[in-house]
Formats: C-alpha cells, structure tokens, sequence
C-alpha cells in the first residue's frame, strides 16, 4: 500500500545552493529526532558535492542516500534526452554477481519507475509488490518490500530519480526518511549540475585535441594514408565507438571504406558502400545520419553494418565539397549517441574535412614542383646529355672507320652500340617524365614499364623487369590499380632508404595462391642494405592494407645480393 507522506513541500527548482539552505531550514519545528539527524544530513550533502566526475557523483549519492535513511538498496535512474525512459541506471547495494543474473538494468518504460518518469513525485511503499503499478522483478533480482522514490531535478529540468528500498531492519521509511531524502535529492541536483558541466568542458577540450591532432597529422606532409588512419583512430577514441571508419568517393560510385580502426582485425577495407544506398546519397550531399541501430536499418546496404548498433555518419563536407564521410559506429546493444556527442562529432568532421582539404592543396603544390622538376630534368637530357652522347657516337665512329686494328674496330662498335641503347634509354625515361597522371596507358604491362622507367632516373640505372603469364588480360582493373600502387611504394622504399646498386621486378600471373586459387604476384628485389631493426614500416603496411584489402597478402624476404644482402618484397592478391 501506499504510504501518506508528510504535509512539507516539495523541494522547487535548484538554481543555486540557495535552495539546499531553503530545504534545510523547513526542518526546523519538525521533531527532536529529526533535528537530530540534521548533522548526518549536512555531512551527506558535504560528501555529495566532492568531485566533479558525473558517474562518481552517481554512486556517491546512492551510497549517501542508503546511509542516510539506512537502506539496503539504492539507485538513480537518468531519465533520457527524450524524457520517456531510462539511459541510465547506477546502484548501491546491488553486488556485481546478481547485477550479471539479472542483466540489463532497467528501460523505465514500465512499472513503478515508469510511473515516477512520467509523473515526477515522491513515492513511498510499505510494500511494493502490492502496488498496481509494480511490473514485478526480473529472474535473480533480489526481493524487495519497502520502498522510496524521489525525483532529481537539475537546472529546471527532471534528471532521473532516487530510488531507495528495504529499509534496514525490516521496518518501513518514515516521515523523517522522506524529508532528508527529499534535502539530499535538492543538494544532489546541484552536484549532478556541476557535474555536467564540468564533463560538458571536458568533453569538448577532448575533440578540440582531436581536432589539433588530426590537423596536424594531415599538414605533416607524411603518407596519405596513415594520415586518414589518423582521423579514424581519434573519431573512434573521441566518440567512445567501436569502430572509426573513413570513407571516400569509389571510381564506381558509392564510397569506398579507405581506413579503419577498431580493437579487433577488420576485413571491410577497401568495401565500396553502394551509391543506391540512400545513406551514401544523403552523405554526398552534405547531410549527418544518425541511426539507432545500422544492423536492422534498411537502408544500410552493406554487410558491413551488421556488427555494428548506434552509429554517427558523418559528411567530410568543406567549402560546399563533400570529400568523403566518417562513421563512427557502437556495438550492438550499445548507448545510443547524446545530443552534445552528435554535435561535437560533426564539428570534428567539418574540421577534419577542412584539414583534408588543405592536405591535398599541399600535396597539390608540391606534386606541381616536381612536374616542374621534372620537365627541367627532361629538357636538361633532351638538349645537353643526348646531344653530347650523339655527337660522341659520331666521333667514334669516325675513329672506328679510320682504324685498321680489327680488335679495335670491333671494341669501338660495341661502344657504339652501348651508346644508341643509352640514347634509347634516355629518350624513354624523358618521355615518362613529360607524361601526366591522365596519360596513363591502360594496359597493365605498360604502366609497369612506365613505373621501372620512372624510378630508373633517380635511381641512376634501370631495374631489370620480367613478365610471366597473360598481364593485360588475366589482371583486374582494381586489382591492377593497387599492383602498380604497392610497385611505386616498393620502388620508392628501395631509393629513398636501400642503398641499392641492382633491382629486379617480377610481374608473375600465373601464381597460385595458397588457398589454390589464381592470382598475380609482384616481387622487388635489391641488393641493398636490407630493413634496419626498428625502421619505418609504414611503407611495408600500406603494401599489407593494400593486398589484405583484396584478399592477398605481401611480406619480405632475402635480397638478390651477396649471401641473401638487400630486401624482397613480395605483394599478391587474387586475379
């Protein structure tokens, strides 16, 4: 049944210590025991108000509030965003092993903490399983008779509320019980407010820092793809998420999943989210998705979305351009995201977007500098370096006409013949260098070509290259795209840190998998100085990102120097 409760009024809005005074002093005429107790209720409230950490703050009142009207059990249910039901829910009393039987904590849709959500009050219960608004308990929930319920209000607005039960002794919670509570409940709105704000503070400096460390991760100058790791990794800590994904516009359309982290290996690099996706095309125009639960959302059209629960995504949208999108997705069952988290988490978006942008003008300018180094470099070998090895050809031969020594005629011609395949040489890697991005042939063999002709002039000689099986036709589009990307990353790592004097390249289609099926493996092999103990292995990682992405796999092994000297990097993936 229902107790009656003391004439004394509600606590009203806290809106500043003030109010804990007020309560206070509408104790005084009350009885000699409950002027007694004030001492005990001034040094609940003194403990509720130490620390700012709002969870902390939560157990501190339970525990304060079962003290102070000698309960066995106390908790506070926060009320959601959306004042229907419970987001949390933080007890005293309750032992870790009988929380793990009964399992979820409360919803507040139902029962007598439903009721106290929907009509703020204070409740007290002789008994209440015999109240018509009890649900009953869940299975190992540990019996319960008497009970007090009080709301919490914090800064005009209903925060959740108090809950007390079975009072000590077996007895029921008197008239003395509900005016310390319903004080401590007024001093604990206070507390909770602080609390928020100051978690409010705090939650902010952390995306700023965010903010600052993918900027500068971006403007770094380093590779392009740890930087995108970079933004993955701070969205997933900042949003306390399972996962940070980045996504960028496909060739094909739709988006392409370019960096992901998350605690354990994911296999979703390099999946294109499809453009009939209304997600992708709410993203492509600039617009945030907040989903509940991506897992049963329809819209998600890929397999990708069902490990996953409530889920942030993200436009990278700067200046009027979408660059892309980040998702920031929870695990199954998971909290949904809060209003403040929405809001901080696109306003890292918009900055990581702007970062991005100006990444790639950086990349722009200095990619511009060595088109122009590099036409300098052709023209410099167009008009002095061939012209000198023509006329020198022309002055051997002369002398080779002129000679009467066969043996010297003969070592003579062989120079000139070096010189011609030199001059050849020269004119083939002038021609690459004068070839722009869009020039690109399409035939695989042939950028393959274009790549060892390239990497030929800083490297001051050419690698050797052979071909194995149907290159052209056998090989895939996209997985031809990342074979001359892991060959560019593999040439580049043996002249910027290998010290090598000879490179081979190996193009092999007709390789066999170790799961048996076909594929293409690509080896570069040096004769340098080998990878030193705890040198960089970000160059070696994105070739593993790139092969793991289509299914493959890449390593390293000895080199073609003397006694195995130098490195072999090996990159396959299935045809």
């Amino acid at each position: 049944m229902t107790a009656a409760v003391p004439d004394a009024p509600e606590p009203q809005e806290p809106d500043s210590l003030d109010a804990a005074t007020r309560a206070t002093r509408s104790l005084q005429g009350l009885s000699t025991e409950l002027t007694a107790r004030v001492p005990q209720l001034l040094e609940a409230m003194r403990s509720v108000g130490t620390g700012l950490e709002l969870h902390a703050t939560l157990d501190r009142i339970c525990e304060t509030a079962a003290e102070l009207a000698d309960a066995r059990y106390a908790a506070i249910g926060v009320v959601d965003e959306e004042g229907e039901g419970l987001s949390d829910f933080v007890t005293h009393g309750v032992g870790e092993d009988v929380a793990r039987r009964i399992g979820r904590f409360p919803d507040g849709q139902a029962g007598l903490l439903g009721a106290l959500i929907r009509n703020p009050g204070t409740i007290r219960l002789t008994d209440l399983s015999t109240d018509a608004r009890s649900a009953g308990f869940p299975p190992g929930h540990p019996p319960m008779r008497s009970f007090l319920g009080v709301p919490i209000r914090v800064q005009g607005e209903n925060f959740g509320n108090l809950y007390l039960a079975e009072k000590n002794g077996g007895g029921e919670f008197n008239d003395y019980d509900v005016h310390m509570v319903r004080v401590l409940a007024t001093e604990a709105g206070i507390a909770i407010g602080n609390a928020r704000l100051y978690e409010a503070a705090r939650q902010r400096e952390r995306w700023i820092d965010g903010s600052v460390a993918v900027t500068t991760a971006l403007l770094s100058g380093g590779d392009a793809d740890d930087a995108l790791a970079v933004v993955a990794e701070q969205a997933r800590r900042l949003a306390d998420a399972a996962a940070g994904i980045v996504l960028l516009p496909a060739e094909e359309g739709g988006l392409e999943i370019v960096a992901v982290s998350s605690d354990t290996p994911s296999e979703s690099l390099g999946v294109v989210i499809p453009p009939e996706s209304a997600v992708v095309e709410r993203l492509l125009d600039g617009e945030a998705v907040f989903v509940d639960d991506v897992s049963t959302d329809a819209r998600m059209l890929s397999r990708v979305a069902a490990e996953y629960g409530p889920s942030m995504l993200l436009p990278l949208h700067s200046g009027g351009r979408v660059l892309g999108a980040l998702a920031t997705p929870r695990t199954r069952g998971a909290r949904a995201f809060t209003e403040a988290e929405r809001t901080l988490a696109t306003q890292f978006a918009s900055q990581a977007a702007l970062a991005l942008m100006m990444a790639d003008a950086q990349r722009d300018r200095e990619r511009l500098a060595v088109y122009e180094d590099r036409d300098r470099i052709a023209r410099d070998l167009h008009d002095l370096v061939i012209q000198r090895l023509f006329a020198t050809g022309m002055m051997l031969e002369s002398a080779q006409r002129k000679s009467i020594v066969p043996a010297v005629r003969e070592g003579v011609g062989k120079a000139v013949d070096e010189l011609d395949v030199t001059i050849q040489e020269i004119r083939t890697a002038i021609f690459a260098l004068q070839q722009g991005p869009a020039e690109a042939p399409s035939g695989l063999r042939t950028r393959v070509l274009r790549e060892i002709n390239m990497a030929a002039v800083p490297l001051g000689f050419k690698p050797a290259h052979r071909f194995l099986g149907p290159i052209d036709s056998a090989v895939g589009d996209l997985t031809g795209k990342n074979l001359i990307a892991a060959l560019r990353e593999a040439l580049s790592n043996a002249f910027r840190h290998a010290e090598a004097t000879r490179i081979e390249v190996v193009v092999d289609a007709d390789t066999e998998l170790p799961d048996g099926s076909a594929g293409v493996r690509l080896s570069v092999a040096d004769d340098g100085v080998g990878i030193p103990e705890g040198g960089r292995r970000s160059g070696l990682r994105n070739l593993a990102r790139r092969a793991e992405s289509l299914g493959g796999s890449s390593w390293c092994g000895p080199g073609i120097g003397e006694n195995g000297g130098g490195t072999t990097v090996v990159w396959e993936a299935p045809l």
